[in-house]
C-alpha cells in the first residue's frame, strides 16, 4: 500500500493497482457528457471489476463559481475518457503551532505553501462487480475520503477493495469535494455573496448524481450507504443531521463511520469563523476591496492555496480552521442538539473507533510540559478556566498528562460523538473498536484498504477478512450478521444496546480477538460530561 504521511497522521491516497485491463472499454451516457471506462481483472481474486475514474459529477468550482454551491457540469460532445486517476482538491495542512490564533489576538505571518493539483476536482470514481449491464440493483457504498476537511482524495483503487470484500456484490463510489477554504470559507459575508458548507454541499451534490445515474452502472438508488472515515466519517455525520435530519427525498438508507470527526462546529458568523475569513482577505490583499466576495473570486488560485495552507497550519496542534459551521439552512443546529432529538436521515448505522484516536493529534515533544487544563482551553478556545478544571478532573488518575491530553481529544472529538451519533438512532445501530496496536487514528483503512496486501498492523487473513467484510455485509442487507462469506469468523454483532460492541484486536500470540465486550461504565460517563459541555466546546 502507498501512504501519504502528512503532519503525524495518516491519509490514505492511492494504492497499488492489482488489476489488468481483460476486455473492451464500456461506454455510459450520462446525459451532459459519455464517459467510456475499463474492464479489468483483479488481482486477487481474478475477479472482473469495471471501473470509472474521474467522472465529472459538478461545473468546475471556479471563478464566478468559486465559493458558490456546485452546478450541475456542462453538456461535453464526444466520449470522454475515464480511465485515469482525476485531479485532486487543493490541499491544506493540521495546524502546528503550540496555542491556538483563535483565543487571543494574534497574527500569524509564516507562509507555507501545500501546492494542489486542481480547483477543478469535482469528480467521483464508480466501480462495478462483473462487466457493465452485467448485475442490476446492486447495494451502493459511497466512499467519502477523510483528512480534516483540508486534505485527501478519491482512492484509485480502493474501490475495487470494497467491491471485492462484498463477494462482488456492491458498487462502490468513491467521491471529491472542496476542501480547506476552497469549500470551507464561513463568516456572514459568505453567507451574503457565496455558499457555506460549500464542500458539504459537493458531497450532496455527488449523492444526487448517484440517485440519478447509478442505475446505469447497476446499482440501487434505494439501497445506498454513505461511509466515510476521520473527516469522511465527520461528513457522513452532518448528512444524518442535513436539513434537521428531513432531507427529501433521502439519499441514503443507512450510514457508517469510521472515527467520527466532530470539531468544533460553530456558527456562521461567530467570531472564530469570522476570524479566519478576516485572515483570508487580509493574506490575499481583499481586505480594503469593497466586495469582499468579488475579490475572493478574482484572486489568482495559487495566491488563495498559499493562504489556505498558512492558515490552516497556523492552528493549534492537531485541530483544523475550515471545518462545517451551523449555517442554519443545510445544518440547522449544534450536531449534538439534533442528534439528542433524534433528527436523523437513515435507517441505521454501523460505527467503528480505534482505541486510541487522539494520540497522533497531540504533540508528543510536550509530554515533560504539557498541563491539562492548559490543554483543554487551547483545544476549545470558549472554555471558561472552571470547565477546562472540571474536564481535567474526569481525566485525573487515567495516567500521565499527556496521555490524559490524548484521551481528551480522541474522546472529545471522536469516540464521544460516535456514541451520541449510536443514540440518535434509538438503537438501530451497530458499534465496533478496532484495538490492534497501536490502535491509532487511522489504521482502521489497512484493513479495508488492502490493495490486495496484508496490512502490516496485523497481517493475519481471518481478521483482515472479518473486519473488512463486515462492512459490506452491512452495506448489503443493513446487517452484520447477514455474510456474504461463510468463512468469516466474526461471531454474532449485536444491535447496539447502550453498552455493547464488538471487539477487533490480537491476542499476544498473534491469534485474531473477536468477540462482544461491554463499553467501559467510566468511558460513557465521560462522554455524558462532553454532551453536557456542547455549547461550549461547538458540538
Amino acid at each position: 500500500m502507498v501512504y501519504a504521511l502528512r503532519h503525524s497522521w495518516i491519509l490514505i491516497f492511492g494504492f497499488h493497482s492489482f488489476a489488468t485491463v481483460v476486455a473492451a472499454p464500456p461506454i455510459v451516457n450520462l446525459g451532459y457528457a459519455q464517459y467510456q471506462g475499463m474492464v479489468v481483472q483483479d488481482g486477487v481474486t481474478n475477479a472482473t471489476h469495471t471501473q470509472f475514474l474521474g467522472l465529472r459529477y459538478a461545473a468546475p468550482p471556479t471563478g464566478s463559481y468559486r465559493f458558490r454551491a456546485p452546478a450541475p457540469p456542462a453538456t461535453t460532445p464526444g466520449i470522454q475518457q475515464a480511465n485515469v486517476q482525476p485531479p485532486e482538491c487543493f490541499q491544506g495542512s493540521v495546524g502546528n503551532s503550540p496555542t491556538t490564533p483563535f483565543r487571543v489576538s494574534q497574527r500569524n505571518s509564516a507562509r507555507a505553501v501545500v501546492p494542489g493539483p486542481s480547483e477543478d476536482c469535482l469528480f467521483l470514481n464508480v466501480h462495478v462487480p462483473g462487466n457493465l449491464g452485467q448485475k442490476r440493483n446492486l447495494p451502493v457504498v459511497v466512499w467519502i475520503h477523510g483528512g480534516g476537511y483540508i486534505e485527501g482524495s478519491a482512492p484509485t483503487d480502493g474501490g475495487n477493495d470494497l467491491v471485492r470484500e462484498s463477494g462482488e456484490n456492491v458498487v462502490a463510489v468513491a467521491i471529491q469535494y472542496r476542501l480547506g477554504l476552497f469549500g470551507f470559507l464561513s463568516g456572514q459575508k459568505v453567507k451574503h455573496g457565496g455558499s457555506l458548507n460549500a464542500g458539504l454541499l459537493d458531497q450532496q451534490f455527488a449523492l444526487k448524481w448517484v440517485q440519478q445515474h447509478i442505475g446505469q452502472f447497476g446499482g440501487d438508488p434505494n439501497k445506498v450507504t454513505i461511509w466515510g472515515q476521520s473527516a469522511g466519517a465527520g461528513s457522513v455525520l452532518q448528512h444524518v443531521i442535513a436539513n434537521g435530519g428531513r432531507t427529501y427525498p433521502p439519499l441514503f438508507r443507512a450510514a457508517m463511520t469510521s472515527s467520527t470527526f466532530l470539531p468544533s462546529q460553530y456558527r456562521f458568523n461567530d467570531r472564530i469563523p469570522e476570524t479566519a475569513f478576516n485572515e483570508t482577505v487580509a493574506q490575499t490583499n481583499c481586505a480594503s476591496a469593497a466586495d469582499a466576495m468579488d475579490c475572493l473570486r478574482k484572486v489568482d488560485v495559487d495566491t488563495l492555496q498559499n493562504a489556505n495552507a498558512a492558515i490552516s497550519l497556523s492552528a493549534f496542534f492537531g485541530t483544523f480552521v475550515f471545518v462545517p459551521v451551523i449555517d442554519g439552512t443545510f445544518i440547522t443546529d449544534r450536531p449534538t442538539v439534533l442528534l439528542k432529538e433524534r433528527r436523523v436521515n437513515g435507517q441505521i448505522v454501523l460505527s467503528v473507533t480505534n482505541a486510541f484516536e487522539g494520540t497522533i493529534f497531540v504533540d508528543q515533544t510536550t509530554a515533560d510540559t504539557v498541563q491539562v487544563p492548559n490543554y483543554v482551553t487551547r483545544l476549545f478556545p470558549k472554555f471558561t478556566a472552571q470547565q477546562a478544571q472540571a474536564a481535567a478532573a474526569h481525566y485525573a488518575g487515567l495516567g500521565s498528562n499527556i496521555f490524559q491530553a490524548d484521551a481528551i481529544i480522541g474522546e472529545s472529538i471522536f469516540i464521544c460523538p460516535t456514541y451520541f451519533l449510536l443514540r440518535a438512532f434509538g438503537g438501530l445501530g451497530f458499534k465496533g473498536e478496532l484495538a490492534v496496536p497501536p490502535g491509532t487514528h487511522g489504521i482502521d483503512s489497512e484493513f479495508y484498504f488492502t490493495g490486495g496486501e496484508l496490512p502490516d498492523a496485523f497481517p493475519n487473513l481471518q481478521f483482515v477478512n472479518a473486519f473488512s467484510e463486515s462492512f459490506q455485509n452491512f452495506v448489503i442487507s443493513g446487517n452484520t450478521n447477514v455474510k456474504t462469506d461463510p468463512t468469516n469468523i466474526t461471531p454474532l454483532w449485536k444491535l447496539w444496546n447502550g453498552a455493547n460492541e464488538m471487539l477487533f484486536n490480537r491476542t499476544e500470540a498473534g491469534a485474531p480477538d473477536i468477540r462482544a465486550i461491554t463499553t467501559s461504565d467510566a468511558l460513557l460517563k465521560r462522554c455524558n460530561f462532553w454532551e453536557s459541555v456542547g455549547a461550549a466546546t461547538s458540538q
